[in-house]
Formats: structure tokens, sequence, C-alpha cells
């Protein structure tokens, strides 16, 4: 898969000029596109994007209870919160990630969440759906 330099930008959360010095520096292999434009090897995107993933540890912020079945933790900073009565929406941002969950208005008091706390999304799904790209 070639992917552009801002798509790949986009991907990792940095700019262009960061990905074209890369690039330069060989950390990230350099491809073509089809109009033959400097490009991104998918392939090669990946292993820096879980190098980055590996150096950044936001996981250190969970708090939570220890262990756990549910394999999928995404700890970030709440963005909003919009309460009713009986039910809250609670709006994470984890990393370029936006997360979105209900639960209730109690259990936002008792966790103590509000906009700027710092909470850990826990997604245990029996099912999830992918979508490839429409080229």
């Amino acid at each position: 898969m070639i992917l552009r330099i801002s798509e790949a930008a986009d991907v990792l959360g940095v700019s262009d000029d960061t990905i074209r010095r890369w690039i330069s520096r060989g950390r990230i292999a350099p491809a073509t596109d089809a109009s033959g434009r400097q490009a991104v090897d998918g392939a090669s995107l990946a292993v820096v994007a879980q190098e980055i993933a590996v150096g950044k540890n936001p996981s250190a912020l969970d708090t939570g209870s220890g262990r756990r079945s549910a394999r999928n933790h995404l700890t970030g900073l709440v963005t909003d919160i919009v309460s009713d009565t009986v039910m809250s929406q609670v709006e994470l941002q984890c990393g370029p990630y936006r997360v979105v969950s209900l639960v209730s208005t109690e259990s936002v008091r008792e966790l103590g969440l509000d906009v700027g706390s710092v909470a850990t999304a826990v997604i245990k799904a029996t099912n999830v759906a992918l979508e490839g790209r429409a080229d």
C-alpha cells in the first residue's frame, strides 16, 4: 500500500515536513505513487507507528484496578461531558482518536470526571467491523 505524504502525516499525527525528514534519514521507506509523486510505503509506516506507540505510554496514566479481560485500553483527556439526571455522554481525546461513551451520570460523579480529567476507555467488543480504503 502506498500513501501520500500528507496521508502518512495525518495517520501519525505529525507534519508533512516530519515525514519528508524521516524519508531523507531512512526512517521511512520512500515510494512513488501512480502520479510519480514522492509517497510512503505503508508497511514501513506501520513499523514507525509501532515505534512511536511504544515510545509514548499514555497507559502509564491508567490508574485502573489492574488485570482486565478487555484488551483495548485508550487513555486520554476528557474533552466534553453532556449529562442529564440519568445518563452522561463523555468524550475523550485519546491521541488522534475521539472516543465517546454513554455512562450513568452517577458513574461520572463517582469517577470524579470533569473536562480536563485523564480517563481510560476500556473496550471489550465481541464484534469489531473494519473498513478498507475505497481506491
